[in-house]
């Protein structure tokens, strides 16, 4: 059930907010959590009492954590969960991955394969399997107190708006909010919410959809004979895709989120306009940057043990953080190539970025992005060795796009590269009204025309996939 659904949002949707805003403020929780659960049984039933089975254990052990007496318990427990929580992560969603690259080599080997069936992958388990670990690790640290209660450790785990693809919620951030958000719900947050959440569901059916539907078909065609220009344009428009597509999903979940009185943590920075590698992972995915710095680059060492030190963790979380986005090697080398870039900066690469002036960089930046998404884009070195050639070669062909796909591609570019078009869509995006009846009634009446005009979409369009779901 996709957010840019019929049956999410004529449905559910409404259906919950009702039942929601109904429910007492004691029971809200409890409201929250059947829904939740409703709504990953709707998606995943076969995998609901793994998930359950595992909060159930987590919630257990972070009480243990916490009573503990000694350093040495709490490492015991600490350890117990990151592997339990790895090894869930590990089965469902690499298990496969593996036993096809053993094959591989058993093959070449001229050794018996081994039998295999196939295992499917739980939605959402890598935004949910890192929440689980950052609730373990902050009250590891001290940085918070288990709840009491286990259906509120639930809910945290399994709130649906953030559940699927984020952003990553760390418990140290939301705690305080799952016990008490009386007064985040107001009228002024609700409709703030709707309009985020609108906002965001322009994003992906107006701009992601129209542009993905293209790039989709010209990947499934033959890419040698697509051409240079026609190459850039559609790892371009993949780049678009892929932001609003994303973007957008972050957007109606932190909408949804302030419609039940949650604040969830931003996601997007508009990437595009980063100067460098460094400032693209601070403006893009950056509940998973934070993560990744915090629960893995800083224990690593970070930068305090010397420049090759500082590289090798570097090198290490990016690889990890390409391996999180999928069970392929060109995720792999997808990570490796912008752990790379991080590297060249802090060798010479900044310097040479302020030298060479605002613009340049943008566009060197975006380059060196674009050249990262054919990789993350590409089923197969094959597919993406073909495609990085062509782009670089000087085979002509005609581009034969539509108006409507020239366009959204326009429209799509303006707001992540033109000044003053970007900074209105985040002041939009970051809109919160409080200044009285008619700020109110427009903000409801501009969410009203957003909101059909999005329907009018789904009713005509039946390309709607979140690329995130995948992972």
């Amino acid at each position: 059930m996709v957010f840019s659904s019929a049956i999410f949002l004529f449905y559910f949707l409404p259906l919950f907010l009702l039942l929601y805003f109904i429910t007492p403020h004691k029971h809200k929780n409890k409201t929250a959590l059947l829904a939740s659960l409703f709504f990953y049984v709707w998606g995943a039933p076969k995998f609901v009492f793994v998930l359950l089975a595992s909060i159930i254990l987590d919630f257990y052990l972070g009480n243990k954590i916490f009573q503990a007496k000694t350093g040495r318990q709490k490492r015991r427990f600490l350890l117990f969960s990151i592997l339990l929580n790895i090894g869930l992560l590990a089965y469902f969603k690499y298990a496969n991955f593996f036993v096809e690259n053993a094959n591989a080599l058993l093959s070449s080997l001229e050794i018996p394969l081994f039998n295999w069936t196939k295992i499917a992958l739980p939605i959402g388990i890598s935004f949910f399997t890192f929440q689980k670990m950052s609730y373990i690790l902050d009250i590891y640290f001290g940085k918070d107190k288990p709840l009491e209660k286990l259906s509120d450790y639930a809910l945290y785990i399994i709130l649906f708006p953030q559940l699927i693809a984020g952003p990553i919620v760390r418990f140290n951030e939301i705690a305080a909010q799952l016990k008490e958000r009386r007064e985040a719900l107001n009228i002024e947050n609700k409709l703030s919410g709707l309009f985020r959440f609108t906002v965001g569901l322009s994003k992906k059916l107006l701009i992601a959809n129209p542009l993905g539907e293209q790039v989709d078909a010209v990947f499934q065609s033959d890419l040698g004979e697509l051409g240079m220009l026609n190459a850039w344009v559609i790892i371009t428009a993949y780049a678009f895709q892929i932001y609003f597509d994303f973007s957008g999903y972050s957007d109606m979940a932190i909408g949804i989120g302030q419609m039940m009185g949650f604040r969830f943590p931003e996601n997007f920075n508009f990437p595009y306009i980063a100067q460098s590698i460094t400032e693209f992972w601070r403006r893009w995915h950056i509940t998973l940057s934070n993560w990744m710095k915090d629960y893995l680059y800083i224990p690593l060492g970070g930068n305090r043990r010397g420049v090759h030190r500082t590289y090798f963790n570097l090198s290490v979380v990016f690889l990890i953080s390409g391996l999180w986005h999928g069970a392929a090697w060109t995720f792999v080398v997808w990570g490796a190539f912008h752990g790379l870039f991080l590297i060249l900066d802090r060798l010479f690469l900044l310097d040479f970025l302020k030298k060479i002036g605002k613009a340049p960089s943008i566009l060197l930046t975006f380059f060196i992005t674009l050249i990262g998404w054919v990789l993350f884009r590409s089923d197969s070195f094959e597919m993406a060795t073909n495609l990085l050639g062509t782009l670089f070669s000087r085979k002509e062909t005609a581009l034969e796009y539509s108006t409507h796909f020239w366009s959204i591609f326009a429209l799509a570019s303006a707001i992540c590269f033109v000044p003053g078009v970007s900074k209105i869509e985040k002041k939009l995006s970051s809109i919160y009204p409080n200044q009285g009846f008619g700020s109110l009634s427009a903000t409801f009446v501009f969410s009203l025309i957003l909101l059909f005009i999005c329907i009018s979409e789904i009713e005509v369009s039946g390309f709607n996939p979140f690329i995130y779901f995948r992972f």
